[in-house]
């Protein structure tokens, strides 16, 4: 590492680059779900996140993405969690790579991000993680996080957790 990494917006001629960058890391976390094709946020990248309500940023270190994070407007899929009324969006996307995690780059990249949830009126940051995301559950927790439920599937053990605002 060279020095600090710089967090910075991601822009449209950043998209090939940043979409190649996480489905790779993404291919890594999660080597079955690979083979289903790309996902509709990364899919359809600039209307969600430079044009939509998605807001997305990377970290930059001599040039290249070592790390990554977003938000999406939440959408409600989880029946057990409930947001009406509340402006409320969906961490996404956090992945940080292995030469640049231990340094305190993915603390840095949520608290930029969650700042700008709060200028865009955000209430309620919501997410899901699992078990097997080694330090995952730990480090969210150590931003402010709750676990506010956990599906009982064996194998996911989806986790989910919400911070207000």
């Amino acid at each position: 590492m060279s020095s600090s990494p710089i967090i910075q917006a991601v822009t449209a001629a950043d998209i090939p680059e940043v979409v190649r960058f996480v489905l790779h890391a993404r291919a890594e976390l999660f080597p079955k779900l690979s083979a289903t094709g790309v996902p509709v946020d990364l899919a359809q990248f600039e209307a969600i996140y430079l044009q939509g309500d998605g807001q997305f940023l990377l970290a930059r270190d001599e040039g290249q993405i070592v790390a990554a994070i977003g938000y999406l407007p939440y959408d409600g899929r989880f029946p057990q969690l409930n947001y009406q009324g509340r402006k409320t969006v969906e961490v996404v996307r956090l992945f940080v790579l292995p030469t640049f995690r231990r340094f305190g780059l993915a603390g840095e990249l949520y608290r930029a991000l969650e700042a700008m949830a709060r200028a865009d009126g955000v209430e309620v940051m919501y997410l899901h993680t699992h078990p097997f995301l080694p330090g995952a559950i730990d480090f969210w927790a150590r931003q402010g996080f709750e676990v506010v439920d956990v599906d009982a599937d064996p194998v996911w053990q989806t986790t989910h957790m919400q911070r207000f605002l």
